[in-house]
């Protein structure tokens, strides 16, 4: 078995519990093909619980700092983790994100690029609409509705993938992809909130 693998199975048995994690939506995600599945973010845990509700593999970008301590970094890779920059145009990072979607796999993004610990939906960066417009991948957004409480229920809701063949066709600007992701998971967030 695989680090990621295990990884998954262990996270899968501590938080699905803990969390009483309720997921919808999961057959949206496409099981074959790029993906770019696109979540808002609330807490550090996401992530993993990204992981463990989606039906695929999928690559996460994390901070840069965290593949300083030589432990965490290992593992970090092991797990389909690669590095980023924050605060600046990290050409490394997007390459490393193209590559992964050119290879038919998952990418797990959180557009807003840092959590947003109020719970609602902030605004979203334009690395979402690069990854989007440069790439053949679907396009999924994800709401994680919380607060992360124990024992209290926690929703994963995966939309439709979002068509971008006009967005692509017209070469639209990052940012106004992003925007449109971000309404997406937005109107997840709302409709699955009540």
């Amino acid at each position: 078995m695989n680090l990621y693998k295990l990884g998954k199975f262990i996270c899968t048995v501590l938080l699905y519990p803990l969390y009483r994690i309720k997921v919808i939506g999961r057959e949206n995600i496409p099981k074959e093909g790029p993906v770019l599945i696109c979540s808002n973010h609330i807490a550090n845990v996401d992530p993993p619980v990204v992981g463990i509700t989606s039906n695929r593999d999928i690559y996460f970008m994390a901070k840069e700092e965290l593949f300083k301590n030589p432990v965490l970094g290992g593992i970090l890779k092991r797990v389909h983790a690669f590095p980023i920059k924050r605060g600046m145009r990290d050409r490394n990072a997007l390459r490393k994100g193209l590559e992964v979607l050119e290879g038919n796999n998952a990418l797990g993004l959180f557009p807003e690029g840092t959590r947003q610990k109020s719970g609602e939906v902030g605004q979203g960066l334009a690395g979402a609409g690069f990854f989007a417009l440069r790439s053949e991948a679907y396009v999924v957004p994800c709401a994680i509705i919380g607060p992360y409480r124990t024992f209290k229920p926690l929703k994963v809701v995966y939309g439709k993938p979002i068509d971008m063949t006009e967005y692509r066709q017209e070469k639209a600007s990052a940012k106004v992809v992003t925007d449109r992701i971000m309404e997406e998971i937005r109107q997840l967030h709302k409709i699955h909130s009540e």
